[in-house]
C-alpha cells in the first residue's frame, strides 16, 4: 500500500505541479487540503483542479471564523506589524493551516505533510516548525524546495502534464491572499526600482481612482475587539470583509516594502491590507486613550517581539503564549469608539472616546477650568534633574 501525504493546496502553480511531482518522486498518494481563509471565491474549481492534477482526494475546510477569532484578533490586540509595516496576513494563516493539516494527516493515516514553499521563503519555516510542534512524528516535504526548477520550468512542467495553472511566463506574479491581506511578489517586482503596475492590485484602488471626498466612519471596540461599525454590531468576519471593501475603495492598505526574510535575504514585497490597516490604526488610537504611559511604552516593545514571533513561525511557542497573556490583560479597558477619516490612501484617527479614558480635560486644558498645579513644577524639575546635576558636578571632564 502506498503511503499518503497531505498537501497544503492553494490551486496555484507550485502546489498544482507538486501533486504530480510527489507521485513521481515519492510514490505517494496525495490528499490535497484547501483551507478557506478568505483566499478564494470558487473552491469547487480549486477542488476540481486538484483532482485533475492527480490527488486522490481534496478536502476544503472553511476556517475563516477560526482564523479571525484565534489568530487575527489576538494579533490585532497586540498591534502586530512586522518591521512596522506588514500586518502579517500570510504569516498568521500558516499556523492555522498547519494545525488543520495535522488533524487531517492523523485522520487519514498519512505519514507526511507537504507544502508549496520554496527554500527562499518564510512559509517553509512556518509550516514545518508548526507541524513539528504539533506532530513531530510527521515528515515534512517541500517539492518546490527540492525540484530545482525555475519558475518558467515549473510552468512548462505543469503544461507538459496538462495541469492548468493561473500564471503565465508573461505575468509571473506569485500571490497569496486571505481576509487579512494579500501579498504579491516576483516578476518585475523583484527590481525594487520598479513601481508596481496596477495589475498587481485587486483589493485597493489607486489614489487617483479613489473618491475625491473623504468618508468618516466609527468603529466600536469591546475589550480590544472590534464589535461595531457606525453603531451597528458586526461579527469579526463580517467587519473585516466590509472594511476590506470600504477602505480598499479609498486606496487604503497598499504597502511597498523591502522586507528582511527569516532566511537571511531581503525581498521586495507588495501587500494590500485595507481592513487590517484600518483596524490596527483604530485600535492604537483607542489604546492611547485608556492605557498608561508605562503600558504604552512596554506594549510597543512587546508588539515588535510578538510580530517577530509570528513572522518567524513560532506561533505555537510558549513565549508567544506568555506574551499573549500580557496582551490580554492590557485589553481589559480597551472599550470605546474611534472615528476615522478615509481619504485618498490615508486612514486617520480623528476622534476617540471611552468610558475608561484616563485623559482628563481639566488637567490638559490651557483655558478656564485648568486644575493642573503649575506651582508644583519647579520642585518636580529639581528632583527629576538631581541625578544628572549631581553626576555632572562630581564627574566633570576637562574639555
Amino acid at each position: 500500500m502506498r503511503s499518503k501525504v497531505v498537501l497544503a493546496y492553494s490551486g496555484g502553480l507550485d502546489t498544482s505541479a507538486a501533486i504530480k511531482w510527489l507521485d513521481e518522486k515519492y510514490d505517494m498518494d496525495v490528499i490535497a487540503v484547501t483551507i478557506d481563509v478568505g483566499n478564494e471565491k470558487d473552491f469547487t474549481q480549486v477542488k476540481d483542479k486538484a483532482l485533475k492534477a492527480g490527488a486522490i482526494k481534496c478536502e476544503v475546510i472553511d476556517a475563516k471564523n477560526d482564523f479571525v477569532d484565534e489568530y487575527i484578533f489576538p494579533a490585532l490586540k497586540a498591534n502586530a506589524y512586522y518591521e512596522f509595516e506588514y500586518p502579517l496576513a500570510t504569516a498568521l494563516s500558516r499556523p492555522l493551516m498547519a494545525k488543520l493539516m495535522v488533524d487531517i494527516a492523523r485522520k487519514e493515516g498519512a505519514s507526511a505533510i507537504a507544502h508549496g514553499c520554496t527554500g527562499k521563503g518564510n512559509d517553509q519555516v512556518r509550516f514545518e516548525v508548526s507541524t513539528a510542534s504539533l506532530a513531530p512524528e510527521l515528515k515534512s516535504i517541500a517539492p518546490a524546495r527540492e525540484w530545482g526548477m525555475t519558475r518558467e520550468e515549473t510552468i512548462n512542467y505543469a503544461l507538459k502534464h496538462n495541469i492548468p495553472v493561473p500564471v503565465t511566463v508573461e505575468t509571473p506574479y506569485s500571490i497569496d491572499a486571505n481576509i487579512w491581506g494579500r501579498s504579491i511578489e516576483c516578476g518585475i517586482l523583484e527590481d525594487p526600482w520598479n513601481e508596481p503596475l496596477e495589475d498587481a492590485y485587486e483589493m485597493t484602488r489607486s489614489i487617483e481612482q479613489a473618491p475625491e471626498n473623504p468618508e468618516y466612519i466609527e468603529i466600536g471596540f469591546d475589550k480590544g475587539l472590534p464589535v461595531s461599525f457606525d453603531g451597528q454590531n458586526y461579527d469579526g468576519l463580517a467587519m473585516i470583509q466590509m472594511l476590506n471593501q470600504l477602505a480598499g475603495k479609498h486606496g487604503i492598505g497598499r504597502i511597498d516594502m523591502i522586507e528582511n526574510r527569516l532566511v537571511g535575504i531581503k525581498s521586495r514585497e507588495i501587500y494590500e491590507a485595507p481592513a487590517a490597516i484600518t483596524l490596527l490604526k483604530a485600535h492604537l488610537g483607542l489604546e492611547s486613550l485608556v492605557l498608561s504611559k508605562m503600558q504604552m511604552n512596554f506594549k510597543q516593545k512587546l508588539s515588535q517581539e510578538y510580530a517577530d514571533l509570528v513572522y518567524n513561525g513560532l506561533w505555537f511557542s510558549a513565549h508567544r503564549q506568555d506574551l499573549a497573556a500580557y496582551v490580554e490583560s492590557t485589553q481589559r479597558f480597551v472599550t470605546g469608539t474611534v472615528r476615522l477619516k478615509l481619504h485618498k490612501g490615508n486612514c486617520i484617527v480623528v476622534g476617540r472616546k471611552s468610558p475608561y479614558s484616563i485623559y482628563s480635560h481639566s488637567l490638559a486644558t490651557y483655558d478656564k477650568g485648568d486644575l493642573f498645579d503649575q506651582a508644583a513644577a519647579p520642585g518636580f524639575i529639581h528632583i527629576w534633574g538631581l541625578p544628572l546635576k549631581t553626576q555632572s558636578q562630581l564627574q566633570k571632564e576637562e574639555g
